[in-house]
């Protein structure tokens, strides 16, 4: 497992991760915290993952295999992270506030979409969002969004 995550972050730190657009180990992270939020309840429902699928193949424009090896790869990293320093460190590092509240957006998105609310996903979601360094007001905000946009 640890030598098909380092092999995707060397092949693309290989090809150059210019300025413009990080390596790929940002995707990798991006979708590691979103997977964690999808499984916080213990339940990954099919609705969670075909919105995960969209989200990350809109956010970074995937080819087919690139997007299914980075869904294997966050699934894993999301199953066998002790902790989630290392991905929240390189999303603060790469995305700037309007990002982070938008990937807070996306979290509440995959927490809602299965037509439940549970207690164990918001606490992860608010959780990263702290780690993330968006406000709690932003937070709350992201959250009332995506509830009306279920309830229309």
């Amino acid at each position: 497992m640890m030598d098909s995550i380092q092999r995707f972050f060397s092949d693309f730190m290989a090809g150059g991760g210019d300025a413009e657009r990080p390596a790929h180990s940002l995707e990798l992270a991006v979708a590691a915290l979103l997977f964690e939020v999808a499984r916080a309840d213990y339940h990954l429902d099919t609705s969670e993952v075909a919105l995960l699928r969209d989200l990350l193949q809109q956010r970074f424009a995937l080819g087919e295999s690139e997007l299914e090896e980075l869904m294997q790869l966050a699934r894993q990293e999301a199953e066998s992270a002790v902790d989630h320093y290392q991905f929240v460190s390189l999303v603060k590092e790469h995305f700037d506030y309007d990002q982070r509240c938008e990937l807070v957006r996306m979290m509440w998105s995959l927490s809602l979409v299965d037509g439940e609310q549970h207690h164990l996903e918001e606490h992860r979601i608010r959780r990263l969002a702290e780690l993330l360094h968006v406000s709690h007001s932003d937070f709350i905000r992201a959250k009332l969004r995506v509830q009306e946009g279920f309830s229309r």
